[in-house]
């Protein structure tokens, strides 16, 4: 059984939160059955000073709304016809946000195969941001949920020895945000979505 983690979990820090979510298991209570994956790559949003976030300026919309409140909830937003998930973090009123950019898959496997489709390797269910939330049934509808609390939470797993970081992924028109060292990943590990 999986046990959430507890609301302290979150109040680290942005990028240490962000190292610290690798290796957690991220675990969704469907009707059909659960399905978890290990977190091994996340990327950070630093907020109202970092281009790259959507709260970059301190905007706040009705879409970053919940990135306002506290550490722990659920940002879900759209990219083209993809869900994709954030954990909140940093203090209320400091809008920053953690996106989870791929799992590995650890329970529910013929579920998620269902959900993505038994034709690919599995290897490419949970590679990325988009695909994570499909494989695993997650949906826009968990807009302000809390990561502690179930169906969909985030629950204690081991600890990642070997972290790598870099530059995150298509945000190429953030001028100096571009290069910020905000993304990291287990190394080696074969469901960390593919680098372009």
């Amino acid at each position: 059984m999986f046990t959430p983690v507890s609301a302290d979990f979150f109040q680290a820090p942005t990028l240490e939160l962000a190292r610290s979510l690798l290796g957690q298991i991220l675990v969704h209570e469907l009707p059909e059955g659960t399905v978890a994956g290990r977190i091994v790559e996340t990327e950070a949003y630093m907020g109202a000073e970092d281009r790259a976030a959507h709260s970059f300026g301190n905007r706040r919309t009705k879409r970053t709304e919940v990135m306002f409140g506290k550490a722990g909830l659920v940002y879900t937003y759209q990219m083209h016809t993809h869900t994709l998930i954030n954990v909140v973090s940093g203090p209320i009123d400091t809008p920053r946000a953690i996106l989870i950019r791929a799992v590995e898959p650890v329970e529910g496997i013929d579920l998620m195969a269902e959900l993505r489709g038994r034709h690919m390797p599995i290897r490419q269910w949970t590679s990325g941001p988009g695909k994570l939330t499909k494989a695993m049934g997650i949906t826009m509808d968990y807009y302000g949920h809390h990561f502690t609390e179930r169906p969909l939470y985030i629950a204690h797993g081991d600890p990642v020895h070997a972290i790598a970081t870099g530059p995150r992924v298509g945000i190429g028109n953030s001028l100096e945000a571009v290069d910020y060292p905000y993304r990291f990943w287990e190394k080696e590990n074969p469901f960390v979505s593919k680098f372009r």
